[in-house]
Order: structure tokens, then C-alpha cells, then sequence
């Protein structure tokens, strides 16, 4: 436990510091700025963390930031950027698939608007994309279940190829279940985000618990963010099953799901992204940027960490 704290604030420190280092004049030289926040979504609540943090650490940077929510629709993002560049911002964050917007971003390109992502994806018109490990927090939590369950059962999955960040988790855990030969993977669900994800992840998850009635035909659910896993909880639960031992683990550890955590339920683990170290470093990046340096790294990874019922709460 103590290894883990400090492992973690360890790692978040030095991200900060080397953020911090590396913006000397060019901070300054970024203040006044006017910035635009792009993404479809803003319901989820790790986006709503990491878009406060970022406004924050605007804030003391003095600039000023304009957050757009599109409400689910990537299309519309290509618009809100073109809107901006025309506007004559500063710079642009966003929070999407960047392979689904291409317009928008040739329209900030050519206006030499410099784009960061944040919790987006890679691609050569980003400066540079700030995000978790996805391979390392998906990889955790597959092998979690995997040991849980003694390397046997069928397992539902929930993921969602539409955004990179997530898209990488379902690739990681489905070689993690590959790997091994008595894992049995029911259903791979895209649920609907529209509202967040939580109802119709639920939904979904109660057509599975009475497609297989059987206690034991379900041995675990894995989740690539936290939202699936708690609709499959309520499912779970409200079917009478939550004592047949089925094993759930999402990623993000966000509040509802570390209170659920730490009753010791069925949903079991989480990875806690440090959303709040993803919105300041895309906001000291972005100051980087504008204060005149080339970025080595297209990709920066803040430091993650397993939460369980030991340190849900």
C-alpha cells in the first residue's frame, strides 16, 4: 500500500516538474492566450475532471478558454474547430479520435493553430497527445480477472473502438484472454454513450445474465471504462446474482465506481487515471508549444494506479 502511494505521487510529481521545468519564458510568453476545448464527451465524468483541471491550470497561465461540448456528435467537431480557427484562437485541445476529424484539423493546420490532444490519439497534425497508458491499465485489469478466475470461464467484455484511448484497452485485453485457452469470451458489447453509458450497459447486460441462467456460465465481466461496469452491476444485482462470485473490473476509478469498489461487491477493481495530472499537463503542454518548442514526444503518459477495496477509498 505504501509502495503504491508513493509509486504514484512519485510519478505524477515528476510529469508535473518536467512540465513545469520545461516552460520557463514560455510561459509567459503564452499568457493572454485564447484557447478552445473540443470534445463530444463531456457527460462521462473522467472527461468533466481532466477539462476542470485543464481550465485551472489555464487560469493560472491567465488565459482564456472557450470548452465546447458537441453532446456525443464527432462529426460536429470538425465544424466547432473550423468556427474556432475562424474565431482566431490560440490553440485547440481536443478530446476525440482525431482520424474522425481530419477537416477540422487541416483548417487549424493551415491556419498555424497549434492542436493538442488530450485523451485523444496520435496523429502527425497533434503536437502532441496527453493521456494514460492504455496497453499498461487494460492489461492490469484482463490479467486481474484472468488470475480471479482461475484461468477458466466465460467473460463479457464492454469496449469501445470509436476512441483510440479506449480502443487500445479491448485490444490488450482481448490477447490477455487469448492467452489463455479455458477463458471463454461471451459477448464483446459496445454499449451506448450517449447518456454516459451506464443504462444501456445495463440493458445489455441483463439480456446476457438470461441468455446464460446458469450460476457459474458467467464468471466475470471486464469493462474498458468505468460506466459498463456499473450498469453491469446494477444488472447483476438486480438479477439475484451478485452472490454467484462474478468478478468486474473497469478503468478510471471514478467516484462511483470506488465507492461500489469499496463495499466489496462484485465489481472488484479499477485503474485510477490521474485526470486531474492529463488536464494540466495538456495545458502545460499547450503552453510549450506556443512558447516556441518542438515537442520529442508525441505521446505523454501520466501515471496510473490499481484501485481494489484495499485503497478504493
Amino acid at each position: 500500500m505504501t509502495y503504491s502511494i508513493t509509486r504514484r505521487g512519485l510519478g505524477r510529481a515528476l510529469v508535473l516538474a518536467a512540465g513545469f521545468a520545461a516552460l520557463g519564458a514560455g510561459a509567459a510568453l503564452a499568457a493572454g492566450e485564447k484557447i478552445a476545448v473540443i470534445t463530444p464527451y463531456l457527460s462521462q465524468p473522467g472527461t468533466q475532471f481532466y477539462v476542470e483541471a485543464f481550465e485551472a491550470r489555464a487560469k493560472e497561465l491567465g488565459w482564456e478558454v472557450n470548452v465546447i461540448d458537441t453532446q456525443g456528435d464527432v462529426a460536429a467537431v470538425i465544424s466547432r474547430i473550423e468556427d474556432v480557427v475562424a474565431q482566431g484562437v490560440n490553440g485547440i485541445v481536443i478530446n476525440v479520435d482525431p482520424s474522425q476529424i481530419g477537416a477540422g484539423l487541416d483548417a487549424a493546420a493551415a491556419a498555424n493553430i497549434p492542436v493538442v490532444g488530450m485523451d485523444a490519439g496520435a496523429d502527425a497534425r497533434i503536437k502532441a497527445n496527453v493521456t494514460s497508458n492504455g496497453y499498461e491499465m487494460a492489461a492490469e485489469t484482463s490479467v486481474y480477472i484472468a488470475n480471479r478466475i482461475g484461468g477458466a470461464g466465460g467473460v463479457v467484455m464492454f469496449t469501445f473502438d470509436a476512441f483510440p484511448p479506449v480502443q487500445v484497452r479491448g485490444v490488450i485485453a482481448d490477447a490477455v484472454f487469448k492467452n489463455f485457452p479455458d477463458i471463454k469470451v461471451l459477448d464483446r458489447i459496445t454499449p451506448d454513450v450517449s447518456d454516459g453509458g451506464i443504462a444501456d450497459s445495463r440493458a445489455k447486460m441483463e439480456a446476457l445474465l438470461a441468455a446464460n441462467p446458469e450460476p457459474g456460465s458467467i464468471k466475470a465481466v471486464w469493462a474498458a471504462w468505468d460506466q459498463p461496469a456499473l450498469g453491469a452491476l446494477q444488472a447483476i444485482e438486480a438479477a439475484g446474482r451478485q452472490n454467484e462470485g462474478i468478478v468486474i473490473t473497469g478503468i478510471d476509478a471514478n467516484p462511483q465506481a470506488r465507492d461500489a469498489i469499496a463495499a466489496g461487491g462484485n465489481f472488484e477493481a479499477s485503474v485510477a487515471q490521474d485526470f486531474k495530472g492529463i488536464g494540466a499537463t495538456a495545458a502545460d503542454t499547450m503552453a510549450r508549444v506556443l512558447g516556441g518548442e518542438v515537442l520529442k514526444a508525441n505521446v505523454i503518459y501520466v501515471p496510473t494506479q490499481l484501485v481494489t477495496s484495499v485503497n478504493a477509498k
